[in-house]
């Protein structure tokens, strides 16, 4: 069964990826138009500033970040399969309807590459020296590993941030909460999108290698520049979204499910109701159906049981039903 249901599941991501690829081309070409501005400028402050050290360039996530919002909008619909799509008003209900949690987004995501390149760079750069005493290279060699780890870790929760906010109206608390939790309980939807991601990373760094083969730096920067403007944003966006959309809306909508519910119990107990509506036919099943009544005996009292008062009428109907249902089923 699981078989099939992974076989039914990667017929749907291809499905919907050729039949909306289209689609996706013209949303990143939307997507483009942004990247493009503020990558240029801020590359061109770093050049100006004369820093080299990435600090500066990769500012650029935080103003481009309010857009991917329109990339996440369109993605996580075309992942689900909904028809009848357009892009581009969908893209900017996307953007208006959510920049502002993007734009804090894009803060986060900034200091976490941050942290992640030069965390990793630093430490792999202190192991290489080979007059490391022993006991510090241990310790080197520990620290890179649990940078790997926040690294992973940073990946997997932004798997669903993106996701999450445009779908949900949640408080950024809440939003990378559960993103967090996510990144551990969905662990196996976490794999299927790294590994979508490598192939993906695989396929463009193929084309890169072939068109570097000519020596021609310019073709190469050609290339990249094509691939950036037509597709590699929002297939990554549509690979993540359909690796972990369908479990991360099942966990979310069941876990509404569960609190609504919880609400109304609380409620209930405020009023001094100890037996919620839809639960009270369970309980008399449970905890009423073994009692010995006379069903003809005058009169409806109420027969106290276990802390709870039921009317006698109600016992003898369930009573009666549960007789019929096992006749039935003999």
């Amino acid at each position: 069964m699981a078989g099939k249901k992974a076989k039914f599941a990667l017929a749907d991501f291809f499905s919907n990826l050729f039949s909306n690829f289209g689609r996706i081309v013209l949303t990143n070409l939307i997507f483009a138009v942004p990247l493009a501005v503020f990558t240029v400028a801020f590359y061109f402050l770093d050049s100006a500033l004369k820093l080299n050290g990435y600090f500066i360039l990769l500012l650029a996530i935080i103003p481009i970040s309010p857009f991917f919002a329109g990339v996440t909008l369109v993605t996580s619909r075309l992942a689900r399969g909904q028809e009848e799509l357009e892009v581009f008003p969908t893209f900017v209900e996307g953007v208006k309807s959510n920049w502002k949690r993007f734009l804090f987004h894009g803060v986060v995501t900034y200091f976490a590459v941050i942290f992640s390149y030069f965390s990793i760079r630093l430490y792999s750069a202190m192991i290489s020296n080979p007059n490391m005493d022993s006991f510090f290279l241990v310790m080197l060699y520990v620290c890179l590993i649990i940078s790997i780890i926040i690294t992973v870790a940073f990946l997997f929760i932004f798997y669903y941030v993106p996701s999450m906010t445009v779908t949900f109206e949640l408080s950024l608390k809440n939003i990378y909460k559960n993103s967090a939790l996510m990144s551990f309980g969905e662990f196996k939807h976490n794999i299927i999108a790294t590994f979508g991601l490598f192939v993906v990373a695989l396929l463009c760094a193929t084309i890169l290698l072939f068109v570097g083969n000519a020596n021609s730096s310019i073709a190469l920067i050609i290339t990249t520049a094509i691939l950036m403007v037509f597709f590699v944003p929002t297939i990554v966006s549509y690979v993540i979204n359909a690796s972990v959309y369908p479990g991360m809306y099942n966990l979310m909508t069941e876990k509404e499910k569960r609190s609504k519910k919880i609400d109304k119990k609380m409620d209930n107990r405020r009023k001094g109701q100890f037996i919620d509506d839809e639960e009270e036919e369970n309980h008399i099943n449970d905890e009423f159906l073994d009692l010995d009544i006379e069903e003809n005996k005058d009169g409806d009292e109420y027969i106290f049981y276990n802390g709870k008062m039921v009317k006698r009428s109600v016992i003898i109907k369930m009573k009666r039903e549960k007789a019929e249902g096992k006749s039935d089923e003999s």
